[in-house]
């Protein structure tokens, strides 16, 4: 059901992480640079970079909630993409039985893609990016990752230089 994915699920440590059925992320690529998005300072982990993503609802996969936030965030249509991997970058986290209006066992899959012509592609930010950008994948170390990002960056990043 549309936007039943909105909502909190138990994280290690007594947190908590975006996303009743988990969330779902775009990598996307273009040539030898990707699409980041900086993190509006409302939102969690604000005013850090990440990937365009979010909550996936329950009728959706991976690919199909990461293109659909991805469109919200950035206004780049699905059609333009071409998804090559899905992958568990954060995850699964159990239920906690402390806090029973918690979702359990989320995870957060990096859908991995290119857009079909090889180029970058316009972008048209919402109210929850103060910036979108095509960064060279060799720079986005230099930037304040999202923590959770930064975590899963250095196998992300060898699974685009092996696709290369």
């Amino acid at each position: 059901m549309k936007g039943d994915g909105d909502g909190w699920a138990a994280a290690p440590n007594g947190s908590a992480v975006w996303g009743r059925n988990g969330a779902a992320g775009l990598l996307l690529v273009a040539g030898q640079q990707m699409l980041m998005q900086h993190r509006a300072a409302w939102t969690n982990n604000g005013d850090t970079w990440a990937l365009p993503g979010g909550a996936r609802d329950s009728h959706e996969s991976a690919s199909e909630s990461a293109l659909r936030e991805a469109y919200e965030e950035t206004g780049i249509l699905p059609d333009s993409v071409e998804v090559l991997d899905a992958i568990v970058t954060a995850g699964p986290f159990p239920a906690d039985p402390t806090r029973p209006e918690l979702a359990g066992q989320w995870t957060y899959t990096t859908v991995i893609a290119r857009t079909k012509t090889g180029e970058t592609l316009p972008t048209t930010a919402n109210e929850e990016s103060l910036e979108l950008r095509w960064v060279n994948i060799a720079e986005v170390e230099s930037l304040p990752l999202m923590p959770a990002f930064a975590k899963a960056w250095p196998e992300l990043k060898k699974r685009l230089t092996a696709e290369s």
